[in-house]
C-alpha cells in the first residue's frame, strides 16, 4: 500500500482487509438510527432481517440514533437496546454480520457486538468480494469542510475522550447526548449547506488503500459518484419511515449483476 503519513483524514492501523470472494451475495445499510421514538423504522428494520437472503450484511454505522455505552444493556431503560441486539443475534445465527461504528453510535463496544453475534471492522475497511477490492466507510472521516465536527470528533474519540466519556455515569452520558443533539439541530438549522464528503480526501484514501470503489454512509445523499481514474463513490441512503416518501433502502451486490439499490416497504 502507499504511505499514507501524508493523508488529509488519516487511515486507522491496523486495517481491516476481509477476503470474501466466495460470496454470491452481500447486503449494506447505514444510518438506520434506531430509537424507541421511531416505531415505524423499527419495524421495518426488522422485517428487512427477517426477509433478507444474503451471504453477509455489512452495518456501516449509526444503527442506533445513540449508542451511550455498553452499560445502557444493564439498564432498566436499556429495553429497546436489548431487544435490538437480540434480533442482530437471531439474524447472525446464520449470516455473517460486519459492523463499523458511525458518528451516533461510536461507543457500541465489545460486550454490544458479543450479544448481538456482530464482527467489528476498521473504518475504513478493505473488503475483496469483486475482481476490485472496495473500501467502506460511515464517511464522516472524509466530511473535512466541517471543521467544528472535525475537532469534535477527534477530541470525543481519542483514547483520552473515550476515557473520559466511559467515566461519566450513564445519567450524565445521557444529558450530554441530549445537548449536543440540541447543539446539532440548532446548527443544521442555521447553515444552509450540508457538508458532503471531501472528494479529494476520498481519492487519497481509494490510492493508498489500492482500491477502486468507496461505499460510505453518514451524508445521507444517496447516489453513485464517478470520481475519475476509473474509481466510483456509491453512498448510501438514511432511513426514515416517516419521511414522505419513506426512505427504506438497502444497497445489494449480486455477482455478475454488481450493485442496485433495493427500496424497502414501510410495513
Amino acid at each position: 500500500m502507499a504511505d499514507t503519513r501524508a493523508l488529509a483524514a488519516p487511515l486507522p492501523e491496523p486495517l481491516t482487509q476481509l477476503d470474501l470472494r466466495a460470496c454470491q451475495h452481500l447486503a449494506f445499510l447505514s444510518d438506520v438510527h434506531l430509537h424507541p421514538d421511531q416505531p415505524a423504522t423499527h419495524e421495518a428494520w426488522q422485517h428487512h432481517l427477517q426477509t433478507l437472503r444474503t451471504d453477509a450484511l455489512f452495518v456501516l454505522g449509526d444503527l442506533f440514533d445513540v449508542w451511550l455505552g455498553d452499560d445502557v444493556l444493564d439498564h432498566p431503560s436499556g429495553d429497546f437496546e436489548r431487544d435490538c441486539l437480540s434480533r442482530l443475534r437471531t439474524f447472525s445465527q446464520t449470516t455473517p454480520v460486519y459492523w463499523l461504528v458511525g458518528n451516533r453510535d461510536f461507543l457500541l463496544g465489545p460486550a454490544a457486538c458479543a450479544l448481538s453475534g456482530m464482527t467489528a471492522i476498521s473504518d475504513p475497511c478493505v473488503l475483496h468480494a469483486d475482481d476490485k477490492p472496495w473500501l467502506l466507510s460511515h464517511g464522516d472521516a472524509l466530511c473535512l469542510s466541517d471543521t467544528a465536527y472535525q475537532t469534535y470528533r477527534q477530541q470525543m474519540r481519542s483514547p483520552q475522550g473515550l476515557a473520559r466519556l466511559h467515566a461519566l455515569s450513564l445519567e450524565a452520558r445521557m444529558q450530554l447526548a441530549r445537548s449536543l443533539k440540541d447543539q446539532s439541530q440548532t446548527h443544521k438549522s442555521q447553515s444552509m449547506d450540508w457538508v458532503d464528503v471531501d472528494e479529494t480526501a476520498c481519492l487519497q484514501w481509494l490510492e493508498a488503500t489500492q482500491t477502486e470503489v468507496l461505499i460510505h454512509g453518514h451524508t445521507h445523499l444517496p447516489a453513485d459518484h464517478a470520481m475519475g481514474q476509473h474509481r466510483t463513490r456509491v453512498v448510501l441512503s438514511d432511513w426514515d419511515a416517516q419521511a414522505q416518501p419513506a426512505r427504506l433502502q438497502s444497497l445489494e451486490w449480486q455477482r455478475g449483476q454488481g450493485f442496485r439499490r433495493r427500496e424497502l416497504l414501510r410495513v
